[in-house]
Parts: structure tokens; sequence; C-alpha cells
């Protein structure tokens, strides 16, 4: 397992456990001691990621074990049939959509892909969309008006593409687009971010009637190196950076900018991915459920997102 910095101390613990359940033949003495440690562990543990910086979440965030888009798709995700290309460019590997069942109900689903190991992250460009990503989006939230279904979206990403190509075939253009589709959908959308949700790249797929957010994801304008590499000038303040921006969960649910926060296993969802994607798969069902209760899913998200703006525009 990947080890962050701040888990050091924990590792080292789970390393003297491992040595002693080795050496261990039925003496009672050493039996006492694992519990201890155990103990010890679990506490300490419990101590640190209740008291995480939002620089720490961030990186928790990015953690390269966290489940994936993918991983949830598979996961809860019946007869899952990929849809593939925008029909103008190309196939984008960085966002997932198709159709399938979740939980017997058909639904149209839209994540960011980060990919796993080295290989298949610079396949799926680290979970960074081209505009053909978004454009992609769209005709899947064009599919999905047409045979009336609702709408799951996985967000994780760092933010759009920033490459010139990108910018030459119009990535603004189509972001733009993709968050007005949204806006226009017939169905409730119902939205998770998983990891990152990088500025105008994640908020292309956020734009829902329900939006989740796991309990060590951020979610920001931009992300807190290139916010310090215009603020202070430098990239190294990006702490500094991640305090200013309020990116957290905790945060974003005092800003009414998310509805739930989905609570991770101890130590974070990449100690546990099964149990994560399983507490999401509940948290969606119900928050689906309570969307298709919603009179006029359009006119209650656009409504949603007004209020919003008008309050920020009032400072509060």
């Amino acid at each position: 397992m990947i080890i962050l910095d701040f888990e050091r101390p924990i590792f080292e613990l789970e390393a003297k456990i491992k040595e002693l359940k080795n050496l261990n033949t039925g003496d009672l003495s050493i039996i006492d001691e694992i519990k201890r440690l155990e103990s010890k562990q679990k506490k300490m543990l419990k101590n640190i990621y209740s008291e995480l910086t939002p620089w720490q979440k961030v990186l928790v965030a990015r953690h390269q074990e966290r489940p994936k888009t993918s991983d949830y798709v598979n996961a809860l995700i019946d007869n899952f049939v990929p849809l593939a290309g925008d029909r103008l460019f190309g196939n984008d590997l960085a966002i997932i959509a198709g159709i399938g069942k979740f939980k017997g109900m058909s639904v149209a689903v839209l994540g960011h892909e980060k990919g796993k190991e080295t290989q298949d992250r610079i396949k799926h460009n680290f979970g960074m969309p081209h505009p053909e990503g978004y454009r992609k989006a769209y005709r899947i939230m064009e599919i999905a008006d047409k045979f009336d279904l609702p709408l799951l979206t996985f967000i994780d990403t760092a933010g759009a593409y920033p490459g010139v190509g990108a910018e030459e075939r119009g990535q603004a253009e189509a972001i733009a687009k993709c968050i007005e589709r949204s806006l226009q959908f017939k169905k409730p959308i119902v939205a998770t971010i998983i990891g990152e949700g990088g500025s105008g790249g994640a908020v292309a797929l956020a734009v829902a009637n329900i939006i989740l957010m796991l309990e060590h994801s951020i979610y920001s304008v931009i992300s807190p190196e290139g916010c310090a590499s215009i603020l202070y000038r430098s990239s190294e303040k990006a702490q500094e950076a991640a305090d200013a921006l309020k990116l957290t969960a905790q945060d974003l649910l005092r800003f009414r900018m998310i509805d739930e926060i989905v609570e991770e296993p101890l130590g974070g969802a990449h100690r546990d991915p099964n149990f994560i994607i399983k507490t999401v798969g509940e948290r969606i069902k119900v928050a689906l459920t309570n969307a298709l209760t919603i009179s006029s899913p359009k006119e209650h998200r656009n409504q949603k997102f007004f209020e919003l703006c008008r309050n920020f525009d009032k400072g509060n």
C-alpha cells in the first residue's frame, strides 16, 4: 500500500504487529502484546484521521489506491453497456459513459476515470478530460433524456485537460455546454464526488439534484498548487492555498454546495474499498429514491443552483 507521510507511525505499528503474529506460537505474553498494539494502532488511526488538515485531505483524496469510477460501476451497475465517442472527434477515455441497471432501475452513468497502474493512468489521461470527453457526456445526457433515464455521475478529476490541443478544440465551450445540458435534463441527477472535484472539469458532471461527497474528498475551483502559483507565486505554498480554498466536504456542506457527506471507513476509502463502494451504493439508492419524488427535477435543479449563485452574490 502507498504510505502517506502522516500515516507512517500507523504503518510502523502495523509492521510490528505483523512481525509478532509471525513469531506467535501461542505465547500468552505475545498475544497480549499484539492486542495492545492493535488497540494502540486503531486509536492512533482514529486520532490522525479525525484531525486531518485540508492539505492532508487533498493527499487522501488523491490516493492512488482509492476506488475509481470503474470500481463503482463494476460493483453497482448491472448489465453496464459502455458508450463511446462524441461523434465529432474521438473517444476520450478520461470519461466513462454508458447505461445499465442500478438496484433494478435503468440509469445512465457518467464519471471521470483516473486509472490505476501507471500505464492505465496514462491511458485515461489521469482523469483529465479533453473537449471530446465532455461532448461524449453531453451525448449521453441526450440519450438518457430521450429514454427517460435518471443520471448517476461520479466526480474524480484534478480538472479538465489544459493542453493547447484541448483549448483549440473548444474546451471551455464543451464544459459550458455540458453544464447547460445538465440544467435542461428532465430526469433526476445524483452526483457523487469520490475523490478530487477540480475546477469546471468537475462541475460539468456535478450539476445535480442531489450531490453526495465522500468524507475525505475535495471540491474546489482550482487545485491548491494552481491557486498557490497564482496567489503566492509559488506552488510550494499549496498547503496554505488548501486552507484558504475551503475545499473539504465539511466546508462545502456548510456552504450548502453539497447535500450530504458519506462517511469513509477508518483510515480512508483506500483502506476498505469494498466497504465504501457498498456504502456509496446504499446512499445513492436513498438519494435517487428521494430525487424521483421531485415533481420537476429540472426546475428543482435550476432553482438549487440559482439560489447558490444568489447567496454567493450576497456574500452568504
